[in-house]
């Protein structure tokens, strides 16, 4: 058996896939092996066919507090540019794979989701946060430059002003801030997180997880159209979409007055 320690924890119960970020004693800092690690995790799950919905937590109470800056300092003051892009490009491949698999998937923020790890959260679709969290951009106070995604889905998500308030100043945001911004989806009580983990996750498996696919690629791609041709790519994928299996199931269900099996 291999010593070598679990970075990244894996469990799937036939209908949730749950991610954690297994580095506690550095506050599951973002290194490489863990960007590795959970990239190849991600194409697991993208090939199995029973995921309705993926998690993504930390492990000890905290999410992430970014990228792991130790290994990151060495390459810089080696005037590793090489090494830097190469980071750059392994953090936006992880992440855009995240925000690309085809189910919803939801952050859980515990303790401090900063820097890289506020990044990690703004690639899931959803965030339910614990009362008790910070988050925050925070590169700002470290004369740095949010290079995970940070500068780009922020403010497709709390507009561009309030990104580059959080951007600019470095401060950090309580979680019902956060909400009222529209960074995060529902907030609970330390105590009562699980409960509300698993009342989310709960909803969430229990429909269509290839309806809920077409609904967020025309959501995301959607974004970066005009309405026009928004709408066009609606009709198209929406039309293909109503011969599909769960399509079918779904309405046999309407018209037998009984909740669908998908």
């Amino acid at each position: 058996m291999s010593d070598r320690p679990v970075i990244l924890e894996y469990t799937h119960d036939g209908r949730a896939a749950r991610l954690t970020l297994n580095r506690p004693n550095k506050n599951n800092a973002i290194d490489r092996a863990l960007l590795e690690t959970l990239t190849a995790q991600i194409e697991d799950i993208e090939r199995a066919n029973d995921v309705r919905v993926v998690t993504v937590r930390g492990a000890g109470g905290t999410f992430s507090a970014g990228a792991d800056l130790a290994e990151l300092k060495g390459t810089i003051e080696d005037g590793d540019r090489a090494g830097a892009a190469a980071f750059l490009d392994l953090i936006h491949e992880t992440l855009d794979r995240l925000a690309a698999v085809t189910v919803p998937t939801v952050a859980i923020v515990e303790g401090f989701a900063l820097a890289g790890g506020l990044e990690t959260m703004l690639a899931c679709d959803l965030t339910i946060c614990s009362r008790d969290a910070t988050l925050g951009d925070q590169h700002a106070n470290f004369g740095l430059v949010a290079g995970g995604g940070g500068t780009q889905r922020l403010p497709r998500i709390v507009g561009p002003r309030r990104a580059k308030e959080l951007i600019f100043t470095g401060r950090r945001l309580s979680p019902v801030e956060a909400k009222e911004w529209g960074l995060v989806n529902r907030v609970a009580d330390p105590d009562d997180l699980d409960d509300a983990i698993e009342d989310l996750v709960d909803i969430l498996a229990e429909k269509s997880g290839r309806a809920a696919g077409v609904a967020k690629y025309l959501v995301d791609r959607g974004a970066d159209l005009d309405m026009e041709t928004g709408l066009e790519l609606e009709r198209e994928q929406v039309c293909s979409y109503m011969f599909e299996d769960d399509a079918k199931e779904g309405l046999r269900a309407f018209a037998d007055g009984r909740a669908p099996e998908f």
